[in-house]
């Protein structure tokens, strides 16, 4: 083979090399060029492009006191987890936090509606929700737990709830009831048991139905009641005095958003006075408490994270049907038993879903 045939180019980055690309055929390079987006070569960059033009679904989350339920609105994200949304890629949640003071909510809500988010979540019982429906009737809102939400006005109904609205109510007035057969059950010596309450946190006539099964109950359990009233933090002390100036041998706390955030004092309160108490929500055991019947707080906020899911897919809130708690656990704490120098009867730990021991 003659190897004159064959002509060898210089690198053209070579020194001194010629600039061999400038004799390329144009109509050569056009056909390459077609070729090229044919064969997909330029697929990926603009698959790119597409997916960074995706809307990211924006959350406002409304609390009434975030601080010390922080492990709630994680429960939420991990329920978006769950779900396959990634924070920051699939959806952005703007947090307005009222920091306990509830007069602060309208305007908070207002805010978030301002930012035209996709959907509000609250927390912390009603009175967020409530600021929620008032600042919007377009945005929906799913709130995470509420007491009695047809009394409470946020809802036309449970299976129909209507308008932009809808979520998870976490109660009922016979968990009273359950809450204080537990508690005869654990310590079966009482005979008078303080019942804790904060006045105005629901409506009155849910207000009364709960006073009213307790009685039922503690009638039925052959105990006394001794009704304590808490309107603010400030009350609490002075609640407690009353307790042990009546010789209350035990103790129920009714759900409260108040008191739930002050839960750490009313269980340490509760060690003081040595006073066994039962509660509706875990929390209150893992802080030291002796023992807790109720729905999972954490359960329903998981929950809150499907409502979003089905409404950011086309649902519409006054469709979708309010859930109500079907699973209630009981957790008992062993330390918190012994320190108050109980024996827990065996009958007992078997029923409960957790002992912290």
């Amino acid at each position: 083979m003659d190897p004159g045939r064959f002509h060898h180019a210089p690198h053209p980055l070579a020194p001194g090399a010629q600039n061999t690309y400038a004799r390329i055929d144009p109509v050569m390079e056009r056909r390459t060029f077609m070729a090229m987006l044919a064969g997909g070569i330029f697929v990926v960059p603009l698959a790119a492009e597409v997916q960074q033009t995706a809307k990211i679904a924006r959350i406002g989350s409304l609390s009434l006191n975030m601080a010390p339920n922080r492990h709630l609105h994680e429960a939420f994200r991990q329920g978006l987890r769950d779900l396959g949304y990634v924070d920051g890629r699939h959806v952005v949640i703007e947090i307005r936090d009222a920091e306990g003071k509830p007069e602060r909510l309208p305007a908070l809500a207002a805010e978030l509606v301002a930012l035209k988010v996709d959907v509000i979540v609250t927390g912390g019982g009603t009175p967020p929700a409530l600021a929620a429906k008032q600042a919007t009737k377009t945005i929906p809102i799913v709130f995470a737990s509420a007491p009695d939400p047809v009394t409470d006005g946020l809802v036309t109904s449970l299976a129909r709830p209507g308008g932009n609205i809808t979520g998870s109510s976490n109660l009922n007035p016979e968990l009273v009831g359950k809450c204080l057969e537990q508690l005869t059950q654990a310590v079966p010596t009482v005979s008078r048991v303080a019942v804790l309450w904060q006045p105005g946190f629901m409506d009155e006539r849910t207000d009364k139905d709960m006073l009213k099964a307790a009685d039922v109950a503690a009638r039925a359990l052959g105990v006394r009641l001794q009704v304590v009233e808490a309107r603010g933090p400030t009350d609490i002390d002075s609640a407690f005095s009353k307790m042990t100036r009546a010789r209350a041998g035990a103790l129920t706390v009714l759900p409260s958003a108040m008191l739930f955030t002050a839960r750490r004092r009313l269980v340490d309160l509760a060690a003081k006075n040595r006073l066994p108490a039962v509660y509706v929500q875990r929390e209150f055991v893992e802080a030291g408490g002796l023992m807790a019947y109720g729905p999972s707080l954490a359960d329903l906020f998981r929950r809150a994270a499907t409502y979003v899911d089905k409404i950011l897919k086309g649902a519409k809130p006054g469709d979708l049907p309010v859930e109500q708690p079907t699973k209630f656990e009981l957790v008992i704490n062993l330390k918190t038993a012994k320190a108050l120098g109980l024996t827990i009867p065996q009958s007992v730990l078997g029923r409960a879903d957790e002992v912290i021991r």
